[in-house]
Order: C-alpha cells, then sequence, then structure tokens
C-alpha cells in the first residue's frame, strides 16, 4: 500500500501539471457595432429577409484573419469575434436596416415572415491585409424579389481602413471601423436603391 501511495501522487502531479500546461491567457472577444439610426425614419413600406454571408471556410469561425501578401491566411493570436463572423455580420445588418427605419421589417429566413425581397451576401474579404497594414471588408450582396426570385439589384462593397500594427484589439477596431462603412453603405443601397 505505502508503494501505490508514491505512483498515485505521481500520477496526480502529472495530471496536474499537464492541466497546468493547458493554461494561458483567454483570448480577447471582440464585437462588431450596427449603424446607428438615422434621423430620416420613414420612407419605403418593404419588407427584407436577410440571409446570413456565405464565405470561404476560413471566414465561417469566430477568429480574425490576417492575409499575407502570398495570399496565405492565417488566424491572428489573442482575439476572436463575438461569434461566429456570419451570424455576427447578419445581426449587425438587420440592426442596421432596422435602425435605419425606413422598412415595414427585417428577419431572418428561420423567422418565417412573409417579405417582399431578401438580402443574400458573400464574405469576399474580412481580413488583415499584413503587407498595406489595412483592414479589408469587402461583401458582395444580391436583392431578390420574393415573388420571382429574380435578382433585382446587385453591387459589390468595400472598405479599407488603415491599422497601426498586426495584433488583435488594433485588428478587430479596424475591422469594425471598415465594416461600419460598408453597412451604411447597404443600409443606403436596400432603402434607396442606390
Amino acid at each position: 500500500m505505502h508503494r501505490r501511495l508514491p505512483v498515485i501522487a505521481l500520477g496526480a502531479s502529472l495530471i496536474a501539471a499537464a492541466l497546468g500546461g493547458c493554461g494561458g491567457a483567454a483570448p480577447l472577444t471582440f464585437d462588431l457595432a450596427a449603424v446607428p439610426g438615422s434621423a430620416r425614419p420613414g420612407g419605403a413600406a418593404r419588407s427584407i429577409v436577410i440571409a446570413e454571408p456565405t464565405g470561404l471556410q476560413p471566414f465561417e469561425s469566430d477568429r480574425i484573419i490576417v492575409r499575407e501578401p502570398g495570399g496565405s491566411l492565417s488566424f491572428l493570436g489573442g482575439g476572436q469575434w463575438a461569434d461566429r463572423l456570419p451570424r455576427l455580420i447578419q445581426t449587425r445588418l438587420i440592426q442596421s436596416l432596422e435602425n435605419s427605419g425606413r422598412l415595414r421589417s427585417v428577419s431572418r429566413p428561420a423567422d418565417k415572415v412573409a417579405s417582399d425581397y431578401q438580402l443574400i451576401s458573400e464574405i469576399r474579404a474580412f481580413d488583415i491585409a499584413a503587407g498595406s497594414g489595412e483592414a479589408v471588408v469587402d461583401l458582395s450582396a444580391k436583392l431578390i424579389a420574393e415573388s420571382s426570385g429574380k435578382v433585382v439589384a446587385a453591387k459589390v462593397f468595400t472598405a479599407r481602413v488603415p491599422v497601426g500594427k498586426v495584433e488583435a484589439g488594433a485588428a478587430a477596431s479596424g475591422l469594425d471601423q471598415a465594416l461600419a462603412g460598408v453597412l451604411a453603405e447597404m443600409v443606403r443601397w436596400v432603402n434607396t436603391g442606390r
């Protein structure tokens, strides 16, 4: 019995050491902001459904992405988004359109709300361009008439914001600013057609 105690104690210390080695600083979690409301409520009495954006596999996560000059993508350590990027962008786009006060209703496909239009989009870029030191947001969007299924309008929205250094806080701030520009343009486009 005395011989087993040291083995059990040694096993327990190895497990504790292994678990302790797995620790470390948890990454900071960053959010993205919706565009605030405008001072001009009223306008189109239309309803719209906002689909979750699609994108390449790296954009399907909650990680902040860095694009190297050669085109390779990597995840930036020390930070992450508050949710999967497509769901976060969808939520902020819905909130931005609601904040504009120009539509009868804005919903998600799962809400099963009858609508006049559906907005589908693709994340073409949402990363830090390491070569230029910029936060780059590039979304393509299509507005589809629910009655006919035809694309009635399509546009690509792009914004670039300089980033002081490639680290989590600066990257998240730069991407948030770039997305704010894109969302403002998208809201104007959906509400006015331009």
